[in-house]
C-alpha cells in the first residue's frame, strides 16, 4: 500500500519523483501527489490528484515543476475517501511544512482535538494532516523559545522527534520545510523506508522500497524502527534514534534486476510473472542444489545446502515444533510447507494467520521455531507476530523475497526465495518460490535428522531439478486456458477442490480468482464438500478439481461424481494422459506427471492463468485490482 519517493540533489526532482511513483504503482493506490521546493526561491509547491499518477501528471503539466528537492506519494485510502483534499502531501497551517506518510496514526483523533484547541484547523479527513500540524506545533515552540539550544539546521529533526514521541501507530514519513531548502527529513516505524546514497553525498533518494531508486544507486540504507534520518545537500547522512541519540549509518549494496520492473513485452506484469516462474525457480535453486551424482542413469544434484539450516543446525534439530506465521498467499504456501516438513522431518507444524497469532494466547517456548513467510518482508501482522515470538525465546526463521526487508532484518536466520521483484498485486511467482524454498528446507533438515531415506532423497532432488522444465510445458497451454476462460466470465461463484498437497492449491486458486476477477470463489478440501458447500452446486456453478495421479486420486474421482450428479460444471487439472477424468468432466488441463509433494508447483500454474484470463476477459485491471495493496504494512 501507499508509496513514498523523495529526492534531494543536483538534478530536477520532478521527473525522478514521477518515475518513482510509476515504479510504485504496483502497490495499489487511489490518489497521488508531489511537493517541490523551487531552485531559485524557497517556495513550496504542492500538486495532487485523485486517481492515477497519469492524472497527477495532467494536473502538473502546466505548473512550475522546477526544483531539486521534492517528495511524492501514492495513497491507498484509510482515513477519508479517495479525493484530492485527502491525497498527500499534506501542508501545515503556516504553509511552510509538507509531509507524506505511509501507515496509520491510531491516536490521531486525540491529537487532532488537542491541536484544534490550540487554534489549528484541518482541510482533510486524514490522520496524516494531524501529523504535519503536530510537527509544526513543536517546530514553532522550539523556534519561539528564547532559551532553546537547538541550532536552526536541527530544528526540523527535533520537531519531528518530539511529534513522533506522541504518536501511536505505524508510519514512514518524509518531511520538507521551505525554510530549509537543503534538507529532507524522514522517519519510520513498522512501515518500510530505504535511503539511496550517491558518491560524495551529492544526492539522496528516499523510497518505500528499492525499486524506484535502484537505477540511480546501489548504495542503500534501510531505516530501522523509530529511526530518523536527515538528508542534507553536501553533507553526510545523519541517523538518529527517536531518543535523540545519533547512530552509525550502515550502507548496503543492493543489486536489483531492473528488467524485472518492466513488462518485457507482456500486456500485464501478472502474466509476465507467471511466465517468469521457470527461470526464477532455477535462480531460487541455484547454489542450493549442489554437486552431481548418477541416479537411475541420470546426473542429478547430490544434496541440498542451505546456510540458514547449517548455521542453526542444533536449534533446528532440537525443535519441539515449528509454527508458520503468514498471511494470504504466503499462508497457503505455509500449509504446503507443513505437509513437507512433517513428512520429511517428523516435526509437528502449526500454520497460523499472523493477524490472529499476534493476538492469541499461543504457548511458545525456547525450543520452538517460528517461521515467518512473506513476499514483501514488510507485512505488519507477520512482523508483529515474530516480535511476540522473539519475546518468548523462540528461534525466528524468515522466508522472504525482498532483500533487506524488515522481516529479513528482524529474524535470527532465514532463506531468500530469490524470484525477483513481484509487481502484480496478485502473487504468483512468489508462491512457487516459497513452496520451492520450503521443499529445500524440509529436505535439508530431514537429511540432517537422518529421517529421509537415501532413495527418496535422491528421487525428490532429481524431480525438483526437472520442475522448471515441466512448468514450461504447462505454460504452453496458455492459449487453451485463455479460450476456456471465455466460458467462465458469466460466473458469480466458483468452487475449488483438492486433496492432500493440493488442498492448499485449491485455496490459492480461489484466492487468485477473487483478487483479480471479483468473482466469489471458495477453496475446500474435496472431502469437505459434502459437509456444506455441495448445497451450492448446480448447473450454473463451475467447480475446479485438482485431480492429479496420487494416492487420493480415486477418492477425488468419487467427489467428482457427487458434483456431476448435481449437474455441476467441472474443470479438472489432471496428469497428462488421464482419460478417465477427461471422459467424465466438461474440461481438463493437463500437467506433467510428478511426485505428490512437488505437484503444487505444477497444478497452481493453470489456476493462475485461469484467474488472469477471466479477469482480462472482463476488462479488469489485472495488475492493480480494486481495494488491494501489494504490501500490507498496516493492520
Amino acid at each position: 500500500m501507499c508509496g513514498i519517493v523523495g529526492y534531494i540533489g543536483k538534478r530536477e526532482a520532478y521527473p525522478i519523483l514521477i518515475q518513482g511513483l510509476h515504479r510504485l504503482e504496483y502497490r495499489g493506490y487511489d490518489s497521488a501527489g508531489v511537493a517541490l521546493i523551487g531552485s531559485k526561491e524557497s517556495k513550496l509547491r504542492v500538486f495532487k490528484a485523485k486517481g492515477k499518477v497519469a492524472d497527477l501528471e495532467a494536473v502538473a503539466s502546466d505548473k512550475d515543476c522546477t526544483g531539486t528537492l521534492g517528495i511524492a506519494h501514492t495513497r491507498w485510502a484509510t482515513h477519508g475517501v479517495p479525493s484530492e483534499k485527502n491525497a498527500h502531501p499534506h501542508i501545515s497551517q503556516s504553509g511552510q511544512l509538507t509531509l507524506v506518510h505511509n501507515g496509520i496514526i491510531e491516536n490521531y483523533a486525540t491529537l487532532r482535538s488537542q491541536l484544534e484547541k490550540r487554534g489549528y484547523t484541518f482541510k482533510s479527513e486524514t490522520d496524516t494532516e494531524v501529523l504535519v500540524q503536530l510537527i509544526e506545533y513543536f517546530y514553532t515552540n522550539l523556534e519561539n523559545n528564547e532559551q532553546h539550544t537547538v541550532e536552526d539546521a536541527e530544528l526540523l529533526v527535533s520537531a519531528v522527534r518530539q511529534a513522533l514521541h506522541l504518536v501511536i501507530g505505524a508510519y514512514a514519513i518524509c518531511v520538507l520545510d521551505s525554510r530549509h531548502p537543503d534538507q529532507l527529513v524522514a522517519a519510520r516505524k513498522s512501515s518500510p523506508m530505504v535511503i539511496g546514497v550517491t558518491e560524495g553525498n551529492e544526492e539522496f533518494f528516499i523510497a518505500s522500497d528499492a525499486s524506484p531508486i535502484a537505477q540511480y544507486t546501489k548504495q542503500m540504507v534501510y531505516l530501522n524502527d523509530e529511526e530518523i534520518v536527515k538528508c542534507e545537500r553536501g553533507h553526510e547522512l545523519q541517523l538518529f534514534k527517536l531518543t535523540g541519540e545519533e547512530v552509525g549509518v550502515k550502507i548496503k549494496e543492493v543489486n536489483l534486476d531492473l528488467s524485472m520492473l518492466d513488462k518485457g513485452g507482456y500486456p500485464h506484469f501478472m502474466l509476465k510473472e507467471i511466465f517468469d516462474q521457470p527461470s526464477v525457480l532455477r535462480d531460487c535453486m541455484r547454489g542450493r542444489l549442489v554437486g552431481s551424482k548418477l541416479h537411475d542413469n541420470e546426473w542429478i544434484p547430490e544434496k541440498v545446502v542451505l546456510s540458514a539450516v547449517a548455521d542453526h543446525k542444533e536449534a533446528l534439530l532440537r525443535a519441539r515444533r515449528i509454527i508458520i506465521v503468514s498471511c494470504g498467499t504466503s499462508w497457503h504456501a505455509g500449509l504446503i510447507g507443513k505437509q513437507l516438513i512433517e513428512h520429511f522431518c517428523r516435526i509437528p507444524v502449526e500454520v497460523a494467520y499472523a493477524s490472529e497469532f499476534r493476538y492469541s494466547d499461543t504457548v511458545i517456548d525456547k525450543d520452538d521455531v517460528v517461521m515467518a513467510i512473506s513476499q514483501s518482508g514488510e507485512t505488519a501482522d507477520t512482523l508483529a507476530a515474530i516480535e511476540m515470538a522473539r519475546e518468548k525465546g523462540a528461534l525466528i526463521f524468515g522466508v522472504v523475497n525482498a532483500v533487506g526487508s524488515s522481516i529479513a532484518r528482524h529474524t535470527d536466520t532465514g532463506t531468500y526465495i530469490h524470484v525477483g521483484p513481484e509487481i502484480g498485486v496478485a502473487s504468483t511467482k512468489a508462491f512457487t518460490g516459497q513452496v520451492t524454498v520450503l521443499t529445500l528446507i524440509a529436505l535439508a533438515l530431514g537429511k540432517a535428522k537422518g529421517l529421509v531415506e537415501e532413495r527418496e532423497y535422491e528421487d525428490v532432488l532429481a524431480e525438483l531439478n526437472q520442475i522448471p522444465a515441466k512448468i514450461e510445458k504447462v505454460l504452453q497451454q496458455n492459449n487453451k486456458i485463455a479460450r476456456l476462460a471465455l466460458k467462465y466470465t458469466y460466473a458469480h461463484n466458483f468452487l475449488y477442490l483438492g486433496r492432500g498437497y493440493n488442498y492448499p492449491v485449491a485455496l490459492e486458486g480461489a484466492l487468485k480468482l477473487k483478487e483479480i476477477s471479483y468473482i466469489h470463489a471458495e477453496g475446500y478440501p474435496a472431502a469437505e464438500m459434502k459437509h456444506g458447500p455441495i448445497a451450492l452446486v448446480d448447473s450454473e456453478m463451475p467447480v475446479v478439481f485438482i485431480a492429479t495421479h496420487h494416492e487420493l486420486y480415486q477418492k477425488i474421482i468419487s467427489n467428482m461424481q457427487e458434483v456431476i450428479s448435481r449437474k455441476g460444471r467441472i474443470l479438472a487439472i489432471v496428469t497428462e494422459g488421464d482419460e478417465q477424468v477427461k471422459n467424465m468432466v466438461d474440461e481438463v488441463v493437463e500437467v506433467p506427471e510428478t511426485m505428490a509433494c512437488l505437484s503444487p508447483l505444477l497444478t497452481v500454474i493453470p489456476l493462475q492463468l485461469l484467474a488472469y484470463h477471466v479477469a482480462v476477459c472482463k476488462g479488469l485491471n489485472v495488475d492493480q485490482p480494486r481495494n488491494l495493496a501489494k504490501s500490507v504494512t498496516v493492520e
